[in-house]
């Protein structure tokens, strides 16, 4: 059936032109701005967000919007205003899952944030981006790559998250780009109950990260929707969570059939594993939060050939 989490076909890819690039972006509170090169994603992470009703093959097909780069060239060289907040490479897809290999245009998209001296943070789940270690490397200072980790236990990571390479594997890659100097979190999002939320689960994900030389990590709990939930039952079910669907229910407060917007977790449940990650990461010389450097940017168009009124002072 086309779209489940656990199908073992390779997606098909197909390109398409896009309008636009950077788009506002909140979650949580945190307002910015996000460039998403792909459409879809092959990671097959049965608890993804950004599966959604309008995107019924996000598994299965994925689009690579193949004029990203010289849209994100135009939409920056006509920037209004003279500032820019920093740019999250991607919100709603990884921009460096597979589809990468073959078209790098996420790599050709950082080219030109970085020609425009744009602030900009990735988050994925992928060893891929060690393709583009140096490209990163040279741009640490306005920079920070995160990598989202929900688990160092293999027979977890199979069932739900089918599509990600080994934590092991993530963590090599990590530790490259801490030796290099590039600033590196890990996120622990979505924690799952029942599943990930054990002292052993989490103590193991921040060993890894202490390790590897990650000096930020951060987690919270994992958020329910109608299709987030049917697919978590079924990876209850296939990791034999015994009750799973009972004590989800009574961990969330709701009864089937569920809402589709997003239902929390019980709040004093949630801080207790969130305090226990925190506690954990303090206590590994870590800090559970994101690094100072990153922020609003003047940015610079002196490479269109347009002065600055850095420049015009300078003359």
């Amino acid at each position: 059936m086309p779209g489940l989490w656990y199908n073992a076909h390779a997606p098909e890819y197909e390109q398409k032109a896009s309008r636009s690039i950077i788009h506002p972006f909140n979650v949580r509170g945190y307002s910015g701005l996000t460039i998403n090169p792909y459409q879809g994603c092959q990671h097959r992470c049965a608890y993804c967000y950004a599966t959604y009703e309008w995107s019924p093959e996000f598994y299965d097909r994925i689009y690579a919007k193949s004029n990203a780069p010289e849209i994100l060239e135009r939409e920056l060289a006509s920037w209004k205003g003279t500032k820019v907040d920093p740019v999250m490479v991607s919100s709603a897809t990884d921009a460096y899952q597979p589809a990468e290999l073959r078209y790098g245009l996420t790599r050709k998209c950082v080219q030109v944030l970085q020609k425009y001296k744009v602030p900009y943070y990735v988050f994925t789940k992928s060893a891929i981006i060690e393709r583009d270690l140096e490209l990163h490397a040279k741009y640490r200072d306005n920079c920070f790559i995160v990598w989202s980790v929900t688990t160092c236990n293999e027979q977890i990571r199979r069932i739900v998250e089918p599509g990600t390479p080994p934590a092991a594997r993530i963590f090599e890659a990590i530790e490259k780009f801490t030796l290099a100097g590039v600033p590196c979190g890990v996120n622990v999002d979505p924690i799952m109950p029942l599943v990930t939320d054990s002292e052993r689960e989490i103590g193991a994900v921040v060993e890894a990260c202490r390790r590897a030389g990650v000096k930020h990590i951060f987690g919270a709990m994992l958020r329910l929707r109608t299709d987030i939930w049917d697919r978590m039952k079924a990876a209850l079910a296939l990791l034999g969570v015994e009750d799973g669907i009972e004590r989800y229910k009574k961990l969330y407060g709701f009864e089937e059939p569920l809402a589709a917007s997003y239902v929390a977790c019980d709040k004093d449940y949630s801080k207790q594993i969130t305090g226990m990650l925190e506690e954990m990461v303090r206590a590994g010389g870590m800090k559970s939060d994101f690094p100072d450097h990153l922020g609003t940017r003047e940015i610079d168009r002196s490479c269109t050939g347009q002065k600055t009124i850095l420049s015009y002072v300078a003359t």
